[in-house]
């Protein structure tokens, strides 16, 4: 089974332990403190649109994208009357270009990790590059490989596998440890990263 048909059977099913129905706290950090000012921003692998909708509300130009439509149908009806500020992309990244030069800021949780091999993260990583304009920032929360490995729980990456994928496209501002933002007693462990953009 692909990742994209993987993905688009969970939701299906149900079986997305992965949602979580508040705004991850890693997110809003990074937008407060950093600060990131309302800009033009990617939101891949968005899943029910969460963050997409915290992002609307404050001002941010969301483009919010999934391979899965069933998931951008309900993050749609999540969304109420604020889904038509967004704009909604089903799509898998490895088979589609995104638009050059499009966004200022690109965030994901548990997007980037989904991608087993260097060769794939590499080519991710290109392709969001791509995708931002001069000095854009990347934010990724990733299964931390330092973490327990769980069932249902994240890939787990190592910061081995990150820096090594994403160097010839970002400058690596901060890689921390951190924990999912969701209501779980024990959160699993992550990788918040931050990134911007390499001159070329």
């Amino acid at each position: 089974m692909t990742e994209e048909n993987r993905f688009i059977d969970r939701y299906l099913t149900g079986h997305t332990p992965w949602v979580h129905p508040n705004p991850d706290f890693n997110l809003i950090e990074m937008v407060e403190q950093t600060p990131i000012a309302p800009c033009k921003v990617l939101d891949p692998g968005c899943g029910l649109g969460v963050e997409a909708i915290w992002l609307t509300k404050q001002g941010f130009e969301v483009t919010a994208m999934d391979v899965s439509e069933l998931a951008l149908e309900k993050a749609k009806t999540s969304a109420g009357p604020m889904a038509s500020k967004i704009t909604w992309l089903s799509m898998d990244i490895m088979d589609k270009e995104l638009p050059n030069e499009a966004f200022d800021f690109i965030f994901d949780r548990g997007f980037y990790h989904t991608f087993d091999t260097h060769e794939e993260r590499s080519l991710v990583a290109k392709k969001l590059a791509s995708s931002l304009k001069e000095n854009g920032l990347w934010l990724s929360l990733l299964g931390n490989g330092d973490g327990v490995p769980v069932r249902t729980g994240p890939p787990l990456r190592s910061a081995s596998d990150i820096v090594l994928a994403v160097d010839p496209f970002f400058e690596i501002l901060s890689l921390e440890v951190s924990v999912f933002g969701n209501e779980e007693a024990n959160p699993h462990k992550i990788w918040r990263c931050l990134m911007k953009k390499r001159k070329l």
